[in-house]
């Protein structure tokens, strides 16, 4: 799914009216009609449902709403919020349609009025400003946003939180900005969505698909997407009936050090539960009765040394290598990583220590094979590409640093960022807060190795990987709460994972 910048859905909206076509004030009913639907749903009959309504399009939309719940028997306040001289042609339409309405309850909202009392139990909508906001929110508007905060309502907010911007980080007093515990976007996310300074006031966000036109929204370039779950489908392979372990790949892992074999058995687990025909993990002799027994269908290529990996296997044999989890910083592991960089041909992941390797020899980056996928945490990046004032910066960075070195990298977290060498993010949108867990990250890099051990490119193992990796993640969530979901959770839940994205919606 493609990611609009605020002027695309605009032109968007030009492209429908001119080209469906549609009349603009029946486009806005069309909205309206989907966000009737999404209310209907939830709620309560006696509730009371405050919307506060700016001077345009998105006042005019929650003017629709109010009529459209009032006639449906919904007890509605519809308050008019005066802070410019000049409304919307459509805003004046859906008044003069609400007016209609004999038992339509409308007020307006000045700078010397006296804002209406909140009661905890009212639900309010918040259609002060939209998307189109491009100012701090002042003056008595902001002293209203304080009021809706403080209230203890549960807000919903139409298209986008009033008072955040939606393709640029918003610098304002914090108070100024609505706190949504839900957002309904038409149609599109926004950039603002999917970072976490955002989070307080986004809520929980859905989009609501209103029609506009397939050709614009087919044709229109963009280079942020969401990954859903239609494309993830598509990209899976179906295995042959006469297929054998050979046809699946055989991965290679580079894992483990004295105490930290745990990291080498989630990333061994995954990478064979992932689907990989064959796994070898190259580890120190101390990791091998770990291995051995807890994921007895991996093979171990033994380093000789009995704390660290000291040498680089012979890479002959393999489809796919990764290097990092649980791999440690020696100086004799640091020279094993040099030497994959320059002797692999193989796609290749590096996670973990071998990210923090590469940090402190950061001239290695330039002869890292391109299609490379890295997976680094928010301080791993740091290490690798220097800090960032915000996540929209940082997202910049990091898909500048993937065009630069030719990498895919895998920014690990909510909303999990994945940047192409063409420049390209795409946001994943499985996942829950319980995986913020020990090993997690590990699983996630057997999980791509696995899969691009079975011949995915390292953009659909990338995509698919996390994807997965996530929606794994859900299903554990069924059987363990967000604090006790653990890695093997992840793990145990994958096949679950793939035949849900197998099933037709």
């Amino acid at each position: 799914m493609k990611v609009l910048t605020i002027d695309q859905i605009r032109e968007a909206d030009r492209f429908t009216i001119d080209n469906e076509p549609v009349a603009s004030i029946d486009l806005m009913e069309r909205a309206a009609l989907a966000l009737f639907e999404w209310f209907k749903k939830r709620l309560q009959p006696e509730q009371t449902v405050q919307i506060f309504c700016g001077m345009g399009n998105n006042g005019g939309d929650g003017l629709a709403l109010a009529r459209l719940l009032i006639n449906n028997g919904f007890q509605v306040m519809t308050h008019i919020v005066l802070y410019g001289p000049t409304n919307s042609s459509d805003f004046r339409t859906n008044l003069e349609r609400l007016r209609d309405i004999r038992f339509a309850s409308i007020t307006e909202i000045g700078p010397e009025t006296v804002f209406p009392v909140i009661e905890k139990g009212h639900l309010v909508v918040d259609c002060l400003f939209g998307s189109g906001l491009n100012k701090a929110v002042t003056g008595f508007v902001a002293g209203l946003i304080e009021h809706i905060n403080d209230s203890g309502a549960v807000v919903v907010s139409v298209d986008m939180p009033s008072g955040l911007f939606a393709d640029k980080p918003t610098e304002l007093l914090k108070k100024h900005v609505v706190r949504a515990d839900y957002t309904l976007s038409f149609e599109t996310a926004k950039r603002s969505f999917l970072v976490p300074e955002n989070e307080l006031y986004v809520g929980q966000w859905e989009v609501l698909p209103i029609g506009l036109h397939h050709e614009y929204l087919r044709d229109v370039k963009v280079d942020n997407y969401l990954i859903s779950r239609q494309e993830i489908r598509q990209l899976l392979k179906n295995r042959q009936k006469f297929s054998h372990k050979g046809s699946f790949g055989h991965s290679l892992i580079l894992a483990g050090s004295f105490g930290k074999s745990g990291a080498a058995v989630l990333s061994a687990m995954a990478c064979l539960r992932a689907g990989t025909g064959l796994l070898h993990i190259h580890t120190p002799i101390s990791s091998a009765v770990a291995l051995q027994v807890a994921v007895p269908e991996a093979m171990l290529s033994l380093d000789p040394d009995d704390t660290v990996v000291s040498r680089l296997p012979h890479l002959g044999p393999f489809n796919a290598v990764a290097a990092g989890p649980g791999l440690g910083m020696d100086e004799q592991t640091a020279k094993v990583i040099r030497l994959l960089i320059q002797e692999s041909k193989l796609p290749l992941v590096l996670d973990a220590d071998a990210l923090n390797i590469l940090s402190e020899n950061k001239t290695w980056l330039s002869f890292l094979p391109a299609g490379t996928i890295i997976t680094p945490h928010a301080r791993e990046f740091e290490r690798l590409a220097g800090g960032w004032k915000d996540s929209f910066e940082r997202i910049e960075m990091q898909r500048e640093f993937s065009e630069r070195f030719k990498l895919f990298v895998v920014f690990k977290g909510a909303h999990t960022c994945i940047s192409t060498p063409g420049g390209d993010c795409w946001f994943n949108t499985t996942g829950n807060p319980g995986m913020a867990t020990a090993g997690s990250g590990d699983v996630l890099t057997g999980i791509i190795t696995g899969l691009l051990a079975q011949n995915y490119s390292p953009f659909e193992a990338s995509l698919t990987g996390v994807y997965l990796h996530g929606l794994a993640g859900d299903f554990a969530l069924d059987s363990q709460s967000h604090e006790s979901l653990i890695a093997t959770d992840i793990i145990a839940h994958l096949g679950h994972a793939f035949n849900a994205l197998r099933l037709e919606e």
